[in-house]
């Protein structure tokens, strides 16, 4: 009998168990996606989910969720689901326990909130540069160029004398 299970079943469903959270003294250390740490990302460490996923964290006990994104690698400890950030266990006010139940969701639809298109109003905006003087710049630009030139000059003298050398 052959079973094949795809990647979108496994990561599809629901977990429910323990989190912890980073202390803030683990700020600025490398997590195992190569990111450095800060303790007001919204972060977390999971086992298996791959890196940069989005995950809706829901603490059962007040019902407060929120949305992290997986950089790190863990937790390790037996019972365990999932290690959050600082900044993320402080919205889902767990800080006081350390440790909360809670229920991790794979994120597939994200709606980003935008601002109504009635109330925009974008200035008039005029593009009139006839009042700026250029006629110091033509002379700035060209005894600049001469400088350059002179320096490459220069540098190739002394390329090929190293090469004559050898």
């Amino acid at each position: 009998m052959i079973v094949s299970l795809s990647l979108t079943s496994l990561f599809a469903q629901e977990q429910r168990g323990k989190a912890s959270y980073y202390s803030r003294k683990a700020t600025g250390s490398r997590t195992s996606s190569g990111e450095r740490l800060h303790h007001d990302s919204l972060t977390c460490a999971h086992r298996t989910y791959p890196f940069g996923t989005l995950l809706r964290v829901t603490n059962l006990s007040n019902g407060k969720e929120v949305v992290v994104r997986v950089t790190d690698r863990g937790p390790f400890i037996r019972g365990r689901i999932i290690d959050l950030s600082w900044g993320a266990a402080k919205k889902l006010d767990m800080l006081a326990q350390g440790i909360a139940t809670v229920e991790v969701a794979r994120v597939t639809d994200i709606t980003v909130p935008l601002r109504n298109t009635d109330t925009l109003v974008v200035p008039e905006i005029e593009f009139d540069f006839s009042y700026l003087n250029y006629e110091h710049m033509e002379s700035w630009g060209k005894a600049n160029v001469e400088r350059k030139i002179e320096r490459i000059k220069k540098g190739k003298r002394k390329i090929i004398k190293k090469k004559v050398k050898k």
